[in-house]
């Protein structure tokens, strides 16, 4: 048995939080030391959580480690505060509204000897991280494709914070897959953003949207809409090889099936669907986070890697 490492949250109002502190209070490897959040509601659906005022978590040695889980336009100013308060932070995405703040905040994490790590939700997912590997691995060939979609369905009274911003849902959850494109093939040559509004709502946000992401030998297309009932089970990821293919679909729960032209690695020739471990979002970011803290070591996934993820999310978001 190791000692928990006491963890806080700075909000719990995105749609993630509520999920974030369930998986820290269930985990061996953190305490949690308390919740700063503002809305009553937001407060009342996290039932017997402790409550701490910012100031209180900012000024306490004992908590380490903060988790930004507050609105998408506050990550920038929470994750700083947060910074230079000298803690390690798990950061809500998207990280910052242009990638300039998340420069100086990359900066700061820098200088300060910090962990900053990114919310994107499926770089532990294991058939993401299996299909990456046979990608990385060549085992699939020459890449000449990557196509994913990340649909959702959501009422009226949500569009208008998602409205915000000019990514409109491209910047919401189209982040989640240009996170795992970019760590794949890098960063794009260019970058065409489709940020069209189609569904009969009377407000701006871009609900049906993609990016072509073009590299010298290969291209990837992302696509994120709000407008798809049953959206989950319809969510995938594609990568197309010369050799072979990987296609995750759904994402969750996760499935993976590889078809190759030849045996390479631990795949056999042909269509085949991979055996994978018990998966729970969130885990592997927090006992990732927690291993880090504890050996004193880079997180598996760089801010380099981060910085080029939210350039091209930008540009893909035309913000």
């Amino acid at each position: 048995m190791v000692d928990r490492i006491r963890i806080a949250f700075i909000g719990a109002s995105h749609s993630h939080g509520a999920e974030k502190v369930r998986v820290v209070r269930q985990s061996p490897d953190w305490e949690l030391a308390g919740v700063w959040e503002q809305s009553p509601a937001v407060r009342a659906s996290l039932g017997e959580t402790p409550f701490l005022s910012l100031e209180a978590i900012l000024r306490d040695p004992s908590i380490p480690a903060v988790a930004v889980e507050s609105e998408v336009r506050d990550h920038d100013a929470h994750g700083r505060l947060a910074l230079e308060a000298g803690k390690h932070v798990h950061l809500e995405k998207p990280p910052a509204d242009t990638y300039t703040a998340f420069r100086e905040m990359a900066d700061l994490a820098e200088r300060k000897h910090l962990l900053l790590q990114m919310g994107y939700m499926w770089r532990y997912n294991p058939a993401i991280v299996r299909a990456l590997e046979a990608a990385r691995n060549g085992w699939l060939g020459r890449i000449y494709l990557f196509r994913a979609a990340m649909n959702t369905l959501i009422g009226p009274d949500r569009r208008p914070e998602w409205a915000e911003f000019r990514g409109g849902q491209m910047f919401e959850q189209g982040a989640h897959l240009i996170d795992i494109a970019v760590r794949l093939l890098g960063r794009p040559d260019r970058v065409t953003p489709f940020l069209r509004k189609h569904g009969a709502f009377e407000d701006t946000l871009a609900d049906n949207t993609a990016a072509v992401l073009e590299y010298p030998q290969a291209m990837a297309i992302v696509m994120a809409s709000t407008l798809q009932p049953g959206a989950g089970r319809h969510r995938f990821v594609e990568i197309l090889g010369s050799d072979g293919t990987a296609v995750v679909r759904p994402i969750e729960p996760p499935s993976l099936a590889i078809d190759l032209v030849r045996p390479a690695g631990p795949y056999k020739a042909g269509h085949q669907i991979v055996d994978l471990p018990r998966y729970q979002r969130y885990e592997g970011d927090f006992a990732e986070l927690a291993a880090a803290i504890r050996e004193r070591r880079p997180l598996a996934v760089s801010l380099r890697d981060d910085l080029l993820v939210q350039e091209t999310l930008m540009r893909a978001s035309e913000m």
